[in-house]
């Protein structure tokens, strides 16, 4: 069978904007024979862990765009249940299709109950409600009134799509608390506040991010709002005492590490791997093994295509050409720094891990730093991030104008796929390569000058190749590792 899923979605929209996912879809693409290759895994826990079994879940569900869901809602009650909680009196529906909110749009129910003895009432819940209740202290966070917390519950349904011959297999328990922590984000978020955001940071605090929150991405498009690509948000906003709840129709596993989740696309990334195989970018051992997030500028084959069959020869076809091309590679990838499109974590030093939240306060019209300095509109906001390539930097600017996000690199280079996440970071996809500025000639602007002759390429990296940047395939220091 074959299927598709986006790999990174397009920025999402404010409520009252609709940005159809499906362009982006039809872009990354899984072949059956692709996956072939790789190894079947005996047990739901290995499926779950690698993601193939959640990706290939990927379907479209809503019938209309999202701004005429309110219209269409008639339509969509005879095809989405209904689920009640029976708890004495308080008979609720949660989160019937006519209450999917937007902002100004729509209503909400509103129970009495907390997040736990909602998840725990409902008859739509019960499978997600026996995890929880496996661990005491998610139920006592999940019951606390101290502070909001808004959960997003997997259906019933959601459950039976795990394969019948691995439902006895039961994963670690490590893995199902920090699966379940992955499906709760601290603070209270709406419908309307989740469509105004790009990321969301979860319960998981992950380490390989320094023990900053692992987050969930949100995409709009016109077949509904979506979850890291896949999950939908199949009913919003049932507003309990200490929190928000929505439901989603596929489990959200926390992602894997970045090498994996490019090798997962090698339709797109295949000159990648081959080029991160060929450096030694993939190897362990190096000085970069602890590292605490991770921003890769990923570029697409198109991107390598771009260069020149003759810059491609050299590049990965001579002893020579792979010092470059080792360069070129160290210059994507920015160590120790995450950058999502609306939210920022720094290097952890002395103590010291600085985070930015670039998403847009649709209620205030600004956006709010960590430190609680506001921008009104938060129009823009400029990053010199440091490469793996020495001294060399990345400019990055990001421009948002309500719920739309556009970040370029270096001036003229546009990031074609926002938030690819990773367990370690994240993928900024790109569709050219970065090449570094040239003292004299400035920055090379491959759309305009196309394609690169070798010693041109020679000429802007030769700086770089004099100084020590590890080394790769003759089993020497890598520069890094995904």
């Amino acid at each position: 069978m074959r299927y598709s899923t986006t790999l990174l979605p397009l920025a999402a929209t404010a409520a009252a904007f609709v940005i159809p996912d499906e362009a982006t879809s039809q872009q990354l693409v899984l072949e059956p024979e692709q996956q072939a290759e790789k190894p079947v895994s005996s047990s739901w826990w290995d499926r779950t862990h690698n993601l193939n079994d959640f990706l290939s879940s990927a379907e479209s569900t809503f019938e209309t765009a999202l701004d005429a869901l309110e219209k269409q809602a008639s339509k969509l009650s005879s095809s989405l249940p209904k689920v009640e909680f029976e708890v004495g009196s308080e008979i609720t529906n949660f989160l019937a299709p006519s209450d999917y909110a937007v902002p100004g749009h729509g209503h909400w129910h509103v129970t009495n109950l907390t997040v736990y003895q909602s998840i725990k009432a409902s008859n739509y819940s019960k499978k997600f409600a026996a995890l929880v209740d496996e661990h005491p202290d998610i139920v006592k966070k999940l019951n606390s009134t101290s502070a909001n917390i808004t959960a997003f519950i997997p259906t019933d349904h959601a459950f039976e799509k795990i394969p019948h011959d691995d439902k006895d297999h039961k994963p670690p328990k490590e893995f199902l608390e920090k699966l379940i922590k992955y499906h709760v984000v601290p603070d209270f978020y709406p419908a309307g506040r989740v469509l105004a955001h790009h990321t969301l940071p979860t319960a998981l605090e992950e380490e390989s991010l320094g023990g900053r929150p692992q987050r969930l991405r949100v995409s709009v498009g016109l077949f509904g709002v979506k979850l890291n690509f896949f999950s939908k948000i199949v009913y919003a906003n049932l507003h309990t005492s200490n929190g928000v709840l929505h439901g989603v129709d596929n489990i959200l596993v926390p992602p894997p590490p970045a090498k994996t989740l490019i090798s997962l696309f090698p339709t797109k990334f295949s000159t990648l791997e081959l080029a991160a195989e060929k450096t030694g970018l993939k190897r362990h051992g190096d000085s970069h093994h602890e590292l605490t997030g991770l921003t890769v500028f990923a570029p697409t084959n198109t991107a390598f295509q771009r260069l020149g069959p003759g810059a491609n020869a050299f590049l990965f076809n001579t002893e020579k050409g792979l010092h470059y091309l080792r360069a070129l590679l160290a210059y994507h990838i920015v160590a120790n720094e995450t950058l999502y499109s609306d939210a920022y974590y720094g290097p952890k030093a002395a103590g010291f891990a600085p985070s930015l939240d670039l998403a847009y306060n649709a209620d205030a019209d600004t956006a709010e730093e960590e430190d609680g300095a506001e921008t009104k509109g938060a129009k823009h906001y400029h990053l010199d991030l440091p490469t793996l390539l020495d001294d060399a930097h990345l400019a990055v600017d990001i421009s948002r104008w309500f719920g739309f996000i556009t970040i370029k690199v270096n001036g003229h280079v546009d990031v074609a796929i926002q938030d690819g996440l990773a367990r370690n970071g994240v993928l900024q996809v790109v569709d050219h390569i970065l090449i570094p500025p040239h003292n004299h000639k400035g920055a090379w602007n491959g759309e305009v000058e196309g394609e690169i002759s070798v010693e041109e390429l020679v000429e802007r990296l030769e700086p770089f190749i004099k100084k020590d940047i590890g080394k790769g395939e003759t089993g020497e220091e890598g520069i890094g590792e995904l």
